[in-house]
């Protein structure tokens, strides 16, 4: 057995619904420095730990299609490997709302693993009720439900880095009222009182991104002064939610239509936070919805000029 001072094998099970983002989560634990194997039979685990001392840290993912799989196999898994000393085993448990999981599969037009000939909410169903004793046990559980695949990687970041700094997913979202408020935002801030690019014909086609749309915004006489108390109130409580063990903080901004106002805004406000050191993620919801921008963008310091 081993002391407490003898080298110990890190060892992260990852596992949950499928489309909750296992495979995102993994990909983000291998570009953090663990050996990342999917999909393991779980006969093989002791084996592939054996030998001389801990070596990278791993990344083991499990699902419903791993062989031998059940939850009662994964707990028995973890209390050997805790019994037999010199490893340290956590489990990380994606979750994610059903409805969330059945637009995920409807959009990529999946099958779920577990009703490959019938319809994605059967499997789903069935999947949760095999998953939820893991659920229950999990070292780590995190709702990938509001999360973009950039802030699921900041969040297995935050857990798992292995420099040991800890970390805020930062995301920066514009959204239309019409389509109702953004699930799981901290702050929400109304751009409707700026001057509408909307009933200029000229811009009405373009977006918040672009250059003319932006200008006209910014020309409001009340847009420097709200872009500039609300990006200093951004830098005053970021650090304070760090220090409280936040792991998520989500900023959005909405207008009437989420295409000019809104966008703009959280355009400029993921900038002004870039500049100040933040790594954040954009996204602009109705802009995804009619496939006009990428899900999900990152910015960071290197990004804040662009």
């Amino acid at each position: 057995m081993s002391t407490p001072t003898d080298p110990v094998q890190r060892l992260v099970f990852v596992t949950g619904p499928s489309g909750a983002g296992r495979s995102t989560a993994i990909a983000a634990l291998e570009d953090l420095g663990y050996e990342a194997i999917d999909n393991m039979p779980l006969a093989l685990v002791p084996r592939l730990i054996s030998g001389d001392g801990p070596g990278r840290p791993l990344a083991l993912g499990l699902d419903a299609r791993t062989r031998d799989f059940g939850a009662a196999a994964v707990k028995d898994l973890l209390a050997d490997l805790t019994a037999r000393g010199g490893v340290a085993p956590e489990l990380l448990f994606l979750d994610c709302q059903r409805d969330v999981l059945l637009r995920r599969f409807s959009e990529t037009r999946r099958r779920h693993p577990l009703a490959p000939e019938g319809a994605p909410g059967e499997g789903i169903a069935r999947e949760e009720g095999l998953l939820a004793p893991l659920r229950a046990d999990a070292t780590h559980r995190v709702d990938t439900t509001t999360l973009s695949p950039h802030d699921l990687r900041a969040e297995v970041a935050r857990w798992f880095g292995l420099d040991g700094a800890q970390r805020l997913a930062l995301s920066v979202l514009s959204f239309s009222y019409k389509h109702g408020l953004p699930r799981g935002a901290d702050l929400v801030f109304d751009c409707r009182f700026l001057r509408n690019p909307h009933w200029e014909p000229e811009l009405r086609p373009l977006t918040g991104r672009s250059p003319q749309v932006a200008a006209h915004v910014a020309g409001d006489a009340r847009y420097e002064g709200f872009r500039a108390r609300v990006l200093d109130y951004l830098l005053f409580v970021l650090p304070a939610c760090i220090e409280e063990g936040k792991a998520h903080f989500s900023v959005a901004f909405g207008c009437t239509g989420g295409k000019h106002r809104s966008v703009t805004l959280a355009e400029t406000m993921s900038r002004g936070l870039a500049e100040a050191g933040w790594q954040v993620s954009v996204r602009h919801r109705e802009l995804e919805r009619q496939g006009i921008a990428p899900e999900g963008e990152a910015r960071g310091p290197s990004e804040a000029a662009r």
